[in-house]
């Protein structure tokens, strides 16, 4: 809650603004701690149109690198024993990132006005996920801090490092789809309309696919503005479409379904759900508790409803393992480790296992993808530019020839 006031320094001199608290109590000691005799505080409920939009602009979305960063910052620095407030002041004055400044300044402010850290953090969805919040909480509630970010630090590393695994492998085949794109449309508009001039002056015959590539050319020509209006208001159409339930679902299973591309999918996924249940049971969450918040942050409709179920079959005295033998999206050596772990009560060992196995087979079919997307990439890419040259140039030779 957003409170104004109105204070006067030793000196005499009034000093106003605004403070963040949880109520008019704790507001008015944040005031105190300034060094401030209170003169007034009242909430501050209207906001300006301008104040929004620089506290927008200060509180956009972090990157998971910086999180990752902090993270371990403060690992290191509540192994060192060093206090929460002072750890985040250090933090502080070692982040360049702006936005990150502002969300940790603010968190700063809560927790010396009274605010737990888990509190303090949950106020910034746009740094801290409900997965880090629950983290945070428990290590509050059980007073090992420490152990609790040591083990966030590792696991956001983990998940980072996949991530960032899975996501290179797509941007070398999306970049040069796209150069291929821009090349071949520069060919049609520029280059193709000069040698039609030729082909129809000299009265000949076009052949099938040369036909074909000049009526391409004229449509870009003539409707290309029109074309690239209509595909952009179609990615934002089908972008909105992937917000809706139905949407989701149908792109998740599209990422599990592809032929090239399932198996890293599933490999990133179940990678990711052995690591996340692992985390939080090590954290001391209940297991009903880390399957809920698993299934906010797996990635995939698909098998976010997977760990769904396998929550109302905890509730209802089953086990998990029971569940997800009953997917064809889980493999057999999941379900039968699960299964294991469950009925030795070694689950997270077992869930340690599966999620470095899942890593390892994502590291090795990214490493393989890559390898063979290369080729492909150029077969296919080689093959367009020779189809648009050959429908072109064929008839000019064809011309020349008769000279």
């Amino acid at each position: 809650m957003l409170f104004k006031y109105l204070g006067k320094t030793k000196e005499g001199r009034e000093d106003a603004g605004t403070i963040e608290a949880p109520n008019m109590e704790l507001a008015v000691s944040a005031v105190q701690r300034k060094g401030l005799i209170v003169l007034s505080v009242s909430p501050f409920e209207k906001v300006g149109i301008l104040q929004r939009n620089v506290f927008a602009l200060h509180s956009g979305k972090i990157k998971f690198q910086e999180v990752v960063i902090v993270s371990r910052q403060l690992s290191t620095l509540f192994e060192a024993k060093v206090p929460v407030v002072d750890s985040l002041k250090i933090i502080l004055e070692e982040t360049n990132d702006r936005a990150l400044k502002t969300h940790i300044s603010e968190v700063i402010e809560d927790v010396e006005g009274g605010l737990a850290m888990s509190q303090a953090f949950a106020k910034h969805p746009q740094v801290f996920s409900k997965f880090y919040i629950n983290m945070v909480k428990v290590g509050e509630e059980s007073g090992k801090l420490d152990e609790i970010f040591v083990f966030l630090a590792d696991y956001l590393e983990r998940s980072y490092e996949l991530l960032s695994k899975v996501k290179n492998a797509f941007i070398y085949p999306a970049f040069v789809l796209g150069a291929f794109i821009v090349v071949m449309s520069v060919i049609l508009v520029v280059v193709v309309p000069k040698l039609t001039a030729i082909i129809t002056e000299s009265g000949q015959d076009m052949p099938f696919f040369t036909a074909i590539i000049i009526g391409i050319s004229d449509a870009l020509r003539s409707f290309g503005v029109f074309i690239l209006m209509a595909a952009s208001f179609s990615a934002f159409l089908f972008w909105r479409w992937t917000k809706t339930d139905q949407g989701k679902l149908a792109v998740s299973r599209f990422q599990i379904s592809v032929p090239i591309f399932r198996k890293i999918f599933k490999e990133f996924y179940l990678a990711r759900i052995a690591d996340n249940l692992d985390t939080l049971l090590a954290g001391g969450v209940t297991v009903v508790r880390s399957l809920e918040l698993t299934a906010e942050v797996v990635g995939n409709e698909v098998y976010r409803r997977i760990v769904v179920d396998s929550i109302e079959s905890i509730k209802g005295g089953g086990s998990i393992a029971a569940t997800l033998v009953r997917y064809k999206e889980m493999p057999k050596f999941v379900t039968q480790m699960v299964r294991i772990g469950e009925e030795t009560g070694k689950l997270n060992f077992i869930l340690q296992t599966i999620s470095r196995f899942y890593t390892k087979e994502v590291n090795r079919t990214v490493d393989n993808l890559v390898k063979l997307i290369e080729p492909i990439l150029i077969l296919i890419l080689g093959a367009g530019v020779a189809i648009v040259v050959a429908a072109v140039l064929m008839p000019i030779y064809n011309i020349a020839s008769a000279v």
